[in-house]
């Protein structure tokens, strides 16, 4: 009888439901870009139960071809998120997937920065973070806000945060795209497009220069942001990430940096991401 009740106690274990948050697709009608900007956003298990509870936030943004569908399709972030939270390893957050782009580089806008006719760096700042923060109980101060991103991302988390470490308490860069030479002659291709203003934009906002440039009181600042970049050892862009530690270095400024056996995919960002969920949640305060 003892043998048959501890079975039914381990049965009732194992069909019990697995906490799990849910993904939510929302937009924002934009004033600064004239167009509605879609956006996906996690929330943690229990968020609906709680309507005074408010979380932590961080941003996750996509890479150049890209939208703010490709981390919960092809990154299955809801999957690392919720597994991360239920061990423990990460503190329930609000993750948003803001887009910045379409797999369309050549003809639509793409990327984090103002380009002609698309000034996505003050939708991000002005309307964006102020709506989703409000929206979904999150954020509010440096301390309860993390970058995060992908490739294109990647080179946009790091810069948001050299130009607001009032904002971030800690980046986490994948892959990051810094600097674009090409971005001074035409991009990727001879046409003057839009890849062509998203090039040149990566070039005009780098964030090697920035560092290499930065005054003692900007070097300051940017000490107060946990840093980490992360690149695979066969990654076509590894030596920006190079670079960029080693100027953080020369500047005196603490950062991680992490070369793991992988490329410019999505099996190394899956695997970062895991990563980068317990780094945000560790510096949060």
């Amino acid at each position: 009888m003892k043998k048959f009740t501890l079975l039914l106690l381990l049965s009732a274990l194992f069909v019990l439901p697995l906490r799990a948050g849910t993904i939510v697709t929302d937009s924002l009608a934009s004033r600064c870009l004239g167009a509605s900007v879609p956006f996906n956003v996690y929330l943690p298990d229990g968020f609906a139960d709680d309507a005074d509870a408010h979380y932590p936030v961080v941003y996750l943004l996509h890479g150049l071809s890209d939208s703010y569908t490709a981390w919960v399709e092809k990154g299955h972030m809801q999957v690392v998120a919720d597994e991360l939270i239920r061990s423990g390893e990460a503190c329930p957050m609000v993750i948003v997937m803001p887009n910045a782009g379409t797999p369309d580089v050549h003809h639509t806008p793409c990327g984090y920065f103002n380009v002609p006719g698309w000034p996505y760096g003050d939708f991000f700042f002005q309307e964006l973070m102020p709506s989703v923060e409000a929206k979904y109980r999150c954020g509010g101060s440096k301390g309860q806000r993390a970058m995060m991103g992908l490739s294109m991302g990647g080179g946009g988390s790091v810069v948001y945060c050299q130009r607001h470490p009032e904002l971030f308490s800690s980046c986490y860069a994948m892959s990051p795209w810094l600097d674009e030479p090409r971005g001074e002659v035409g991009g990727w291709n001879d046409a003057i497009d839009c890849l062509y203003y998203t090039c040149r934009s990566v070039r005009e906002n780098s964030a090697l220069d920035y560092v290499s440039t930065a005054d003692e009181a900007t070097r300051e600042q940017l000490r107060s942001v946990a840093w980490f970049v992360d690149c695979g050892d066969d990654d076509f862009i590894l030596h920006l990430s190079m670079d960029f530690h080693l100027r953080m270095k020369a500047a005196d400024i603490h950062s991680e940096l992490r070369i793991r056996d992988g490329i410019h995919n999505w099996e190394y960002w899956h695997l970062s991401l895991r990563w980068s969920l317990p780094f945000a949640s560790r510096n949060f305060r």
